[in-house]
């Protein structure tokens, strides 16, 4: 009797389980995003500050300025691209355990 109570009870815990796991998947692919996206505007940085000093008028350092923000655009549309990506694929799962475990309940 023992042993079938620890059983359903196992049973029961198996969506929070996948739950945890999806939620653990999500984070993961937030924080690599998260740093790709950090170390790309870092090097954007980096890379204007080296063509800062080859600018020679003000409309060099105008464009310069320019591409610099445009770059910083990109990368964070992308960055927050992927990171709705990331969100709508953890909801989708989450709403397949979820649909799983009411689907068990009506059996």
């Amino acid at each position: 009797m023992f042993q079938d109570m620890n059983k359903k009870i196992t049973d029961s815990m198996g969506p929070f389980k996948n739950l945890v796991n999806i939620q653990t998947k999500m984070l993961e692919e937030l924080t690599r995003q998260q740093m790709e996206c950090t170390k790309s505007c870092i090097q954007a940085t980096i890379q204007q500050t080296k063509e800062l000093q080859k600018c020679e008028t003000p409309s060099d350092l105008i464009e310069l300025q320019r591409s610099y923000a445009k770059e910083l655009e990109d990368t964070l549309k992308n960055a927050s691209d992927q990171n709705m990506q990331a969100l709508q694929d953890a909801r989708e799962e989450i709403e397949d355990v979820a649909r799983s475990a009411f689907d068990a309940f009506n059996k």
